[in-house]
């Protein structure tokens, strides 16, 4: 084993199971160094926090702790790595739930956003969630008018994503698709996370999806001492 901190090979083994360095002198818990990795293995293999819960043995508040942790160091993975980037191109998608579909008035809830096609990569930006607007509306009763306006260009966004050609924004859209539905009930605040998961994923094969994971793990671990 190495110093997580600066990479020494002479640690110390101290009577609280702890690792400490006799270079840097950092402290660390192979336990919890192992049970990180462990749960970065379950998440780049698409198992849920629960699932890893259980595969691992752990507490699932500890579980679920540590993938909201990796979903916020890959948003910002993904802003650093698409700073200063040149787009190829880029297009609109609009995502509800398919449980939601049916309530006319669930249109408001609808998730807005961009995909940006650079570099052979995709990147995603959340626009603002239209239901701030939902009251004002319902209220002075232009939502019959709203929501036909609204279905007209679901419809029209529907037929010209079939009828496009397939390209990579068109690929990661199915792959969304695909990949959000083992999530159920996802908060408006978080659906930006989730949404860079998939992203990350798209972006990266699983090996390469470990190892960012894990580099970035040590680097919080190492900013936190």
């Amino acid at each position: 084993m190495k110093c997580i901190y600066c990479g020494n090979e002479k640690l110390y083994l101290l009577k609280s199971a702890q690792f400490k360095c006799s270079k840097c002198k950092k402290k660390f818990s192979a336990k919890k160094i192992k049970t990180d990795l462990e749960l970065i293995e379950c998440f780049c293999e698409d198992l849920t926090a629960n699932e890893a819960s259980k595969k691992l043995s752990i507490n699932y508040v500890t579980a679920k702790k540590r993938y909201e942790l990796f979903r916020q160091l890959i948003a910002n993975f993904l802003e650093e790595e698409y700073k200063n980037k040149e787009v190829i191109e880029y297009d609109e998608y609009i995502y509800l739930e398919k449980s939601k579909k049916k309530v006319k008035e669930n249109i408001f809830d609808a998730q807005n956003f961009l995909t940006f096609h650079y570099e052979n990569k995709i990147y995603n930006l959340l626009m603002p969630n239209l239901n701030r607007y939902k009251g004002q509306f319902l209220d002075d009763g232009s939502d019959e008018i709203y929501f036909k306006e609204f279905s007209k260009f679901m419809m029209f966004n529907k037929i010209s994503k079939t009828k496009k050609r397939e390209n990579l924004i068109t690929q990661f859209w199915l792959f969304f698709e695909d990949a959000i539905l083992k999530y159920k009930g996802i908060s408006e605040e978080n659906f930006f996370y989730y949404l860079k998961e998939i992203e990350f994923k798209f972006n990266y094969s699983k090996k390469k999806q470990t190892d960012i994971l894990k580099k970035l793990m040590i680097k919080y671990i190492t900013n936190l001492s």
